[in-house]
């Protein structure tokens, strides 16, 4: 690069054309949700963690079921797999036999001392289930008060019989020693990229969609194994945009590209200090103006950061020369 050097116009820039073509929004018939559209109905078709399901599967067959903690980061499926569980259990009576509750709404000590030992306290007389053993349903467990939580652990041991709990939680270490050991716990890692792939495929085909290899790809690498926010993704693109391409997938989403991402690391690499800050200064300020998360762009660089270290270290070079794109 020449003394006199230019700030490239960055991605989104360049996005006149994919801008100016948003589609209509959907009938309210077809916006739906599609974390709820496309939500497993059974074991079979929850997406990976298959020893997990196997395993739950064999206990719900052999009748069984122990008291359960699910864990793991967002979007992984826990809740997928025990509304699964339970639709496999009760079959038409799938909504007298279980209490569903979200804990971070409703995390006190009154919650557990009624609703809760309430349901788990009266007898089950539904006809058509496969068994009389009801199930309630704590999701985000570990926004629950301690206190709620050693409550919790009383009535646990109490209706044991005729009740069985499931834990879901994203921090486990949040969950008091005396629940996690009444619980067979389970940990739901990030999805796969196979994983995400395939379901998002599948989607698209059901759906419709016109989606480029490019932007599927790009929705794929945003979710980071997370399922739910990857068709949260897809859907919002296709509500915004006619084609769901890399450029709409970063536009839609807020997130820096990474082509600019790559210029910026090309520049600190390459050029002097005065320069480079003069350079990215010059690019920082044209994605502020479009409306980018900064949070998201020093997240994203940070990981490059962390991938060229590791390249260097591994080369042992004291310079890894980047080819940016112009």
């Amino acid at each position: 690069m020449g003394d006199a050097m230019e700030v490239d116009t960055p991605t989104v820039a360049r996005l006149t054309a994919v801008a100016k073509g948003k589609a209509k929004i959907t009938a309210p018939s077809k916006s739906v949700p599609w974390v709820e559209k496309y939500r497993p109905t059974s074991l079979a078709d929850v997406a990976a963690h298959k020893d997990i399901i196997d395993t739950i599967d064999r206990l719900t067959g052999e009748n069984r079921l122990p008291h359960l903690l699910l864990y793991g980061p967002p979007g992984t499926g826990k809740t997928s797999t025990i509304l699964a569980v339970a639709r496999k259990l009760y079959g038409s009576q799938f909504q007298n036999m279980i209490l569903e509750l979200n804990a971070s709404d409703d995390r006190g000590i009154d919650v557990v001392r009624q609703q809760i030992q309430d349901f788990a306290s009266t007898q089950s007389i539904s006809f058509g289930a496969k068994g009389n053993v009801k199930l309630v349903i704590l999701d985000e467990a570990d926004a629950m008060t301690k206190d709620a939580q050693f409550a919790l652990r009383r009535i646990i041991e109490k209706y044991t019989k005729n009740t069985r709990f499931c834990l879901i939680c994203n921090y486990v270490s949040k969950i008091i020693p005396a629940l996690q050991s009444r619980c067979t716990r389970f940990r739901f890692a990030p999805l796969s990229v196979e994983n995400v792939t395939g379901r998002l495929q599948y989607i698209i085909r059901e759906e419709g969609l016109d989606a480029t290899e490019s932007g599927l790809a790009a929705i794929v690498r945003l979710s980071n194994g997370d399922m739910r926010k990857a068709l949260n993704v897809l859907q919002s693109t296709h509500m915004a945009y006619p084609h769901i391409t890399e450029e709409a997938v970063y536009l839609c989403t807020g997130s820096p590209f990474p082509k600019d991402i790559e210029q910026i690391a090309y520049w600190l690499l390459n050029e002097s200090f005065h320069k480079a800050v003069s350079c990215i200064l010059s690019l920082l300020q044209i994605l502020c103006d479009c409306h980018f998360v900064f949070n998201d762009f020093t997240l994203c660089f940070a990981s490059l950061v962390i991938q060229i270290t590791f390249l260097m270290n591994l080369k042992g070079s004291a310079k890894i020369e980047m080819e940016a794109e112009t």
